[in-house]
């Protein structure tokens, strides 16, 4: 695997992987830097400056930098999570360098006018109401409140129409300068790419940036960040939708964690297929609901195991009462070798088909680098996920369903704070657990 890395003299990260069957090139410009970072007063700054970096710099408007882009048939775009923030690019092979030289651009020299950035809060505060008003997004917001509550992981990545409608052209400034520096951003390429030309590309365009400070003084990037606290308990909504939605959350390990690929198996047999066990006794032999899954996500020092169905209210609350129960028999009985092996199966193919795609290379390529400071090779990540056995999905399912878990509830009006409720309480005293 062509997968060269480079630390520039600043400290910047440049990492490549060479696929020379593609004539095109997937990059970018990754930031260790998210929503868990913020202040509750500056929560969804994050999110607001990926919009902003877009909108011009003193060399490119806004609509110049789309058509620079467009015109070569790129596309350009950006995503922001709780810990990381995203800059990339998918072009031919031989625009990727002039590509870079526009990211740099826009991370470096964007003059945040303030035209530009009252109308894209405007924007935002629309993307906020369109959130509101998604069954499905508006669920998970609740139990990560109802997980970390009155922490930064417990607030939404794209912030409240009070916090959004408070954030000035300096403050952007000020989270940039505290944040960008160059030891805290990975600049990744995968794809047709050559590690030494774009590295040189790499060093003529960021080489000016500074590394972090680390100095006593830096108090705005020493305070924002904090442990995180798991504490669990219920959220619900009022609102009625035509479905109601429920989402159970449990603490799992971080992504550093031994047991993290535990998870990831545990998360994948028990709600991640057709034939994983909720798929099968919630839809296949009661039909009661279209749709139920599991996901198992892990951060620098937490992570979560969610189960999300959605169904008739007059249905949830036999769905509650069979989605604990097999959460239960889990506990209980364990795994068997059968669906230890599919569920192992599902996830080296997921991890494997991520390779061959050139975004999503470039894209992991960076997460592990500013998560472990390496890249994770196909061979290690395979070796992970063959080592996990049933004794160690019990034991993890036992460890996180002795927490108290995290429950949401949205689409059944006034009643949705009392299936909630109902939820938490399969799991209050069980002696199995």
């Amino acid at each position: 695997m062509s997968v060269k890395t480079t630390t520039l003299p600043n400290g910047l990260r440049v990492v490549t992987h060479e696929m020379p069957h593609l004539e095109t090139v997937s990059l970018g410009v990754w930031a260790g830097v998210g929503a868990r970072h913020e202040s509750r007063e500056l929560n969804g700054i994050s999110h607001f400056l990926e919009h902003m970096a877009f909108k011009g710099t003193r060399r490119r408007t806004a609509k110049q930098i789309a058509e620079d882009v467009e015109a070569r048939g790129g596309d350009l775009n950006a995503a922001t999570s709780l810990e990381t923030t995203g800059y990339h690019a998918r072009v031919l092979k031989d625009d990727a360098e002039h590509v870079l030289e526009i990211l740099a651009d826009i991370l470096t020299d964007s003059v945040f006018a303030k035209i530009e950035l009252e109308r894209e809060r405007d924007v935002i505060l629309q993307e906020i109401a369109g959130a509101n008003d998604s069954p499905d997004d508006l669920v998970y917001d609740l139990v990560q409140a109802s997980a970390y509550p009155n922490q930064a992981l417990g607030r939404t990545i794209l912030g409240t129409k009070k916090s959004v409608s408070a954030i000035t052209s300096s403050d952007l400034k000020m989270h940039l300068g505290t944040h960008y520096h160059a030891d805290r951003l990975v600049v990744s390429a995968a794809g047709a790419v050559e590690h030494a030309a774009f590295c040189a590309k790499a060093q003529a365009l960021f080489g000016g940036l500074s590394a972090s400070p680390h100095v006593e003084s830096d108090a705005q990037a020493k305070s924002a960040w904090k442990t995180a606290r798991y504490v669990g308990g219920t959220n619900a909504s009022d609102r009625a939708f035509e479905q109601a939605h429920i989402v159970f959350g449990f603490p799992g390990p971080a992504y550093g964690s031994d047991d993290f690929f535990a998870a990831q198996v545990f998360s994948g047999l028990f709600g991640g297929g057709m034939s994983s066990r909720l798929f099968q006794e919630v839809r296949e032999k009661r039909g009661l609901c279209y749709a139920i899954y599991s996901c198992a996500w892990g951060l620098k020092d937490t992570g979560m195991l969610n189960i999300h169905a959605a169904t008739g209210e007059e249905l949830l609350g036999e769905l509650i009462e069979v989605i604990a129960c097999e959460l239960k028999r889990v506990v209980e009985q364990g795994v068997s070798e059968s669906e230890l092996k599919k569920s192992k199966a599902q996830l080296k193919v997921g991890l494997l088909m991520g390779l061959e795609s050139s975004y999503a290379r470039a894209e992991q390529m960076a997460r592990h680098i500013i998560a472990h400071g390496r890249i994770i090779e196909k061979e290690e990540l395979i070796s992970r996920v063959e080592t996990v056995n049933v004794d160690q999905i019990k034991s993890l399912a036992g460890s996180m369903l002795i927490r108290k878990p995290s429950i949401g509830v949205v689409g059944a009006g006034e009643k949705s704070k009392d299936y909630a409720l109902m939820a938490c309480r399969q799991f209050e005293n069980d002696p199995t657990i």
